[in-house]
């Protein structure tokens, strides 16, 4: 791609993320970072979405603020940090087309996730959550959320059977995203070179020139973010969210073979 395909297709990602924190296009989230990686490679996209996802959480946390379940930080945190110290280690020890396939693989699981949740989640009653089931997803969480900004599903599968009411459910998810990217900064902007933490820090994710980026795109999420309020106002989301299934989906795949993923595999 030129050089101004790639930014905009970034700059649409990115758009995407205010869309998401605004509550419109739930899957717009898991199709920001395989756009991302089209504009830029699998590690630079990762480290240059962090940033503006969090400055999106501070919007989001704005607009439902105390509309959450705290409970769930006690359940998922603990596991959601050993999810994290074992995505950095992986990312380390990956090709960046090791990487963009794995990408790749969890853009099309979270399309396969978004048809069969329904039926997943038809059992009746809600179900307690505990540290039993809370650790477990939580590794989940923070090794997706490591490697793709991707831990919608796993936060999900802890968070909806619990038959929360809609914006307590919506709150919590917005607070534990945060929680979980907030947990990432430290991993992604340190530097084994410049510290004694080798064992749990890779080379620096989070570099001048991705936060340069992160600064040049951020003025987007904003804008994302009244463009899905307005958007929220106006239109049915069902025929918006297939679109965006379908696109991830195909981005997903696109990874996956432009990446030769059976040579790689070998």
């Amino acid at each position: 791609m030129s050089d101004w395909t790639n930014i905009l297709v970034a700059a649409i990602a990115v758009t995407f993320i205010g869309l998401s924190k605004a509550g419109f296009g739930g899957g717009l989230g898991m199709l920001t970072t395989p756009l991302c990686v089209f504009a830029f490679g699998p590690k630079d996209a990762i480290g240059i979405l962090l940033p503006l996802l969090c400055a999106g959480d501070a919007f989001s946390l704005y607009h439902y603020w105390g509309k959450w379940e705290k409970k769930n930080l006690v359940y998922l945190l603990p596991g959601v940090v050993i999810g994290v110290v074992i995505g950095v280690q992986l990312i380390g020890r990956f090709s960046p087309q090791q990487l963009q396939v794995c990408i790749g693989v969890l853009a099309v699981l979270f399309v396969v996730f978004q048809l069969v949740k329904e039926k997943i989640f038809q059992a009746e009653g809600a179900f307690s959550p505990s540290h039993a089931i809370g650790i477990p997803c939580g590794i989940g969480a923070g090794i997706t959320s490591t490697f793709a900004h991707g831990a919608g599903p796993v936060v999900a599968v802890f968070v909806m059977p619990q038959k929360l009411p809609k914006e307590i459910y919506v709150g919590t998810t917005v607070l534990m995203f945060t929680c979980i990217n907030w947990i990432k900064m430290p991993f992604f902007l340190l530097d084994r070179e410049l510290t004694n933490l080798s064992v749990l820090v890779p080379h620096a994710i989070i570099t001048r020139e991705t936060l340069w980026l992160s600064l040049l795109f951020f003025p987007l999420v904003p804008v994302g973010v009244w463009l899905g309020v307005w958007l929220n106002r106006r239109f049915s989301e069902r025929l918006f969210l297939r679109f965006v299934y379908v696109l991830t989906f195909l981005t997903g795949i696109e990874l996956i073979f432009h990446s030769q993923l059976v040579k790689l595999l070998r």
